[in-house]
């Protein structure tokens, strides 16, 4: 299947409904944006932004689409059922992600049905969200399209692990046969970033350090209370 996905950066654009961010057209503006930044996709939840985003940027770079959604019998959230890859499918999406960790699904529902089901209803790629490396193997194996680090660090088997991973990205580039490898989590900065690429990676995927201002305040904020000078002054 064609890989419709350019090398460059996939910026994700999502915002949860506890989050300041959701509804309105919050979330298609910051796509647009990050279009005229120089995006070449993003990555985007729910269908409801995944078509507004595509009307906003005209359609012009491609939407990697998701449907976050808890059930009580799984740990697994991004894109877990049935339902959500069909009305993925239906969505303006150009490319479905899913989970596509060792992890038992949401009633019992398997991964290769799931890969079976959209194989023989639509033409849009797939992209596997992993942690480890047999799970990147099995995607590959399955007829992924692309692999992504993106549940690393994220899943009980991986916890603690620190992200970006380099030399698991360059593991991934030496043992992935057919998917494309995309990067995805913890790129914060100019220098993790390069660390990343420096490794053959051309597909990176960055959100929380372009789009959740709540984190990039945070982060900025945890300088002033771990500077010392600050600190003194403060308490003088």
């Amino acid at each position: 299947m064609e890989k419709i996905i350019p090398k460059g950066l996939v910026v994700s654009c999502q915002a949860l409904r506890h989050e300041p961010l959701y509804g309105g057209n919050t979330i298609p503006k910051m796509a647009l944006a990050a279009k005229l930044g120089g995006a070449v996709g993003i990555r985007s939840n729910t269908v409801r932004d995944i078509n507004a985003i595509h009307r906003y940027i005209n359609g012009e770079i491609p939407i990697i689409g998701l449907i976050k959604r808890d059930y009580p019998d799984s740990p697994v959230y991004i894109t877990p059922t049935l339902k959500e890859v069909k009305a993925l499918i239906r969505s303006k999406c150009d490319v479905i992600a899913l989970d596509a960790t060792m992890r038992p699904r949401p009633g019992g529902v398997t991964l290769e049905e799931l890969v079976r089901y959209v194989r023989g209803h639509s033409e849009k790629p797939l992209m596997a969200d992993i942690a480890t490396l047999d799970e990147a193997m099995n995607a590959d194996a399955l007829g992924f399209d692309y692999v992504s680090t993106t549940l690393r660090s994220y899943t009980e088997e991986t916890a603690g692990f620190e992200i970006p991973d380099p030399a698991f990205c360059a593991q991934l580039l030496g043992s992935i046969r057919h998917a494309t490898v995309v990067a995805e989590g913890g790129i914060g900065s100019f220098a993790s970033l390069r660390a990343v690429l420096d490794t053959g990676v051309k597909h990176v995927i960055i959100g929380g350090a372009i789009t959740r201002p709540v984190q990039i305040t945070q982060n900025f904020v945890n300088v002033f209370t771990t500077n010392d000078r600050f600190m003194a002054e403060d308490q003088a």
